[in-house]
């Protein structure tokens, strides 16, 4: 399942990555000018005396073929159309076919000229009172299953058809007499029916398929390849048949050989770059009722939450945006919205781009391995950007909560260098570290003092032109109040900062122009994150700066001076019997991952996929079954708060004794609270620090 839901990431993500070569190369085809397509005097009469042919074409076919918001013929088609109207010389107007199966004689009635998106095969080349164009646009034709489905084509399988598919309800007749073929009144009723499982499967144009696939709704059905099957698209001109009235057949005889003609003038180029720009103009639009669908069911995994975690980003930010009132503040939102989506942008470009390229070396182990490395860091980026948001959320609603625990600052100071290092010599930039700790363990949060100084630090890297200098001094004093003063030091030799800009330095969003527009884009929070961290630490956060000649920042932070925790005896596993975990994951995609990563990590698991049924499997195992159990908190039935002090009530000894942990992306403290208060032990944040998970679970 999760490999069919990577590849249709991957398909969907082709068509953004050549976006821009789609449309330089389409633009400098267009360019080219008017080929000689070698007509014959009676077709160059036929040409200047034609005058508008009215061409009827299939409405709901997106993005190959439909009607737009306008009103008007577009898709992949328009692009074609307009593109061999050019070379030809003729000229289009395009009226829309009714629903449902077309008749020829309601062609004929209404005098269409030519008809679109008609199937090229020996069967309609023979029928009577139509003449078919070469093909105009090649594709493959899929089939589009439940994703539990073992397609089989002597299987009796139900296939939707939506009505008016009469060339394929022929050909599957002939190839999977089995098949029970049953009609349906669109294109979407198809996908719904074999969604709900009142149809097997459905067969469709590959770039249909995949606009529908891209709705959540649709999201867990897979894509079956089908072979001999190659959807190839023509023109028929509407010719009287019998003596009726209507184009005589010599003239639909001329009218298809300058189309065939103008077809084979088109390069293979034009039309995919004509196909890339439909694909693009007509991506699906995502509503309401998809967000609500994709957040109750999809996880914080690589490509497909991408969207939702840049929506939900701006939605968070323009709530955060409309409680500022200060006409600095104000300002510089509307800076922030512009940098924001440079910064979302350009890692989904990339992951976009690194997509397409394991699309095309799946049979490449080494090259997608570095791939997905690359992948992997780029969605890392991703969620940075949401977690600055979410914190400067927390700061501003006074819902940060500090960890005070013994801290060793040569360890952590030690991390640091090392977190740094690399991307300070890739730079070429001189990184001194000097420290004089008199006190080297104090109580204090961990993670939120490095978060401080590593910001300091990567600030003064990217404002730092290569060849300069970059020092961090740590020292220490003692207050009278009994407390340690540590004393973060960052100085840089880089560009500084004007006094203008200097005024609004912590306001949140805040970025000086000159280095924005040097390719030094970021988020505009980290030191406003870092002032209030700090000033929750018992500090605060300082600078100097002059203009031209660099920048020193100054975090300070107090703590009472702490003695070292007892390092772990063991860094792997204990030898004694591994756990068994109980995993409760409503989310099948996350069900699955956290079985693989407990199963590869040598733990036995059971996955429970609501609470009610953890809450069943707890109670029917033996006491002492299950030493752990990992607890989303939303989840139909009984939510993970229900579960936890329902297992916690139980009347036997391991309902009081066994671990429960809170697994879930819900991380404010309200939810920490409300955990804890439920019964369980402790707390662990999606997106999952797997290392760190692993070590818990063992250690219980």
């Amino acid at each position: 399942m999760i490999r069919d839901l990577f590849k249709r990431l991957l398909t969907l993500a082709i068509a953004a990555v050549i976006l821009l070569g789609a449309v330089l190369t389409c633009g400098a085809a267009y360019a080219d000018g008017t080929p000689d397509l070698g007509l014959t005097e009676e077709e160059r009469a036929f040409v200047a005396n034609a005058g508008p042919l009215k061409v009827g074409y299939v409405q709901d076919r997106v993005p190959v073929s439909f009607q737009g918001g306008d009103g008007e013929l577009t898709g992949i088609s328009r692009y074609i159309f307009d593109r061999l109207a050019q070379i030809s010389g003729l000229e289009f107007t395009y009226v829309p076919l009714p629903t449902g199966e077309v008749t020829y004689d309601y062609l004929l009635g209404e005098r269409f000229a030519l008809v679109t998106s008609v199937e090229y095969n020996e069967e309609n080349k023979r029928a009577n009172g139509i003449l078919i164009s070469e093909p105009y646009l090649t594709s493959r034709k899929v089939v589009v299953a439940r994703s539990d489905l073992e397609f089989d084509y002597n299987a009796h399988l139900k296939v939707a058809i939506s009505t008016g598919s009469q060339t394929i309800r022929k050909v599957l007749g002939n190839a999977c007499p089995n098949f029970e073929l049953v009609d349906y009144e669109s294109i979407s009723a198809c996908f719904d029916a074999v969604n709900s499982g009142e149809a097997d499967l459905l067969i469709q144009n590959q770039y249909v398929a995949e606009y529908w696939m891209s709705k959540p709704v649709y999201e867990e059905m897979k894509v079956i390849p089908v072979l001999g099957m190659d959807d190839e698209l023509c023109f028929s001109a509407v010719v009287a048949f019998g003596g009726g009235e209507g184009v005589p057949e010599e003239d639909g005889r001329v009218l298809i050989d300058i189309l065939d003609k103008a077809i084979a003038a088109m390069s293979e180029d034009e039309v995919g770059s004509c196909t890339i720009q439909g694909i693009m103009d007509n991506q699906y639009s995502f509503t309401l009722d998809d967000f609500m669908y994709r957040y109750r069911y999809a996880a914080w995994a690589l490509g497909a939450s991408a969207l939702v975690i840049v929506v939900l980003a701006f939605l968070l930010t323009r709530q955060r945006m409309r409680a500022v009132q200060e006409h600095a503040e104000a300002k510089a939102k509307g800076e922030f919205l512009s940098t924001m989506s440079h910064e979302i942008r350009t890692p989904l470009n990339g992951l976009i781009g690194l997509n397409y390229l394991m699309a095309q070396k799946v049979d490449d182990p080494k090259r997608l391995e570095g791939y997905l490395r690359q992948s992997s860091t780029t969605a890392k980026y991703l969620l940075s950007l949401v977690n600055d948001i979410l914190d400067m959320s927390k700061l501003q609603d006074k819902k940060m909560e500090l960890v005070h625990r013994p801290v060793d600052l040569e360890l952590l100071i030690s991390t640091v260098d090392s977190l740094m290092r690399g991307g300070m010599t890739e730079k070429k930039l001189d990184f001194q570290v000097e420290t004089t700790l008199d006190f080297p363990c104090v109580l204090g949060d961990e993670v939120r003092i490095q978060q401080v100084i590593v910001n300091l630090l990567d600030n003064a890297r990217k404002f730092t032109p290569e060849g300069g200098h970059v020092t961090l001094r740590v020292e220490q004093s003692m207050l009278s109040s009994g407390a340690v003063l540590t004393r973060a030091e960052v100085a840089d030799t880089g560009r500084g900062m004007s006094e203008e800009f200097q005024k609004r330095v912590f306001y949140s969003f805040a970025q000086e122009l000159d280095t924005v527009s040097k390719g030094n884009r970021g988020t505009g929070l980290g030191l406003p994150i870092s002032q209030s961290l700090a000033r929750l630490m018992g500090g605060d956060v300082t600078f100097t700066s002059k203009k031209g000649e660099g920048s020193t920042f100054v975090f300070t932070f107090t703590g009472l001076p702490a003695e070292k925790a007892r390092e772990e005896e063991q860094t792997s596993f204990p030898e004694k019997e591994k756990p068994r975990v109980l995993v409760a994951e409503d989310n099948e995609l996350n069900g699955e991952i956290m079985m693989e990563l407990l199963t590869g990590a040598g733990f036995e698991a059971v996955l429970a996929h609501n609470g009610r049924e953890a809450l069943d499997i707890f109670q029917r195992f033996a006491p002492g079954t299950f030493s752990v159990i990992l607890m989303d908190l939303l989840m139909p039935e009984l939510d993970g708060f229900q579960a936890a002090a329902a297992i916690r009530a139980m009347d036997r000894e391991d309902a009081k004794t066994v671990k429960i942990f809170a697994c879930t992306a819900n991380s404010f403290a309200e939810d920490r609270k409300k955990a804890l208060a439920s019964g369980m032990d402790d707390f662990i944040p999606k997106p999952v620090d797997v290392e760190e998970l692993l070590k818990k679970i063992a250690a219980s």
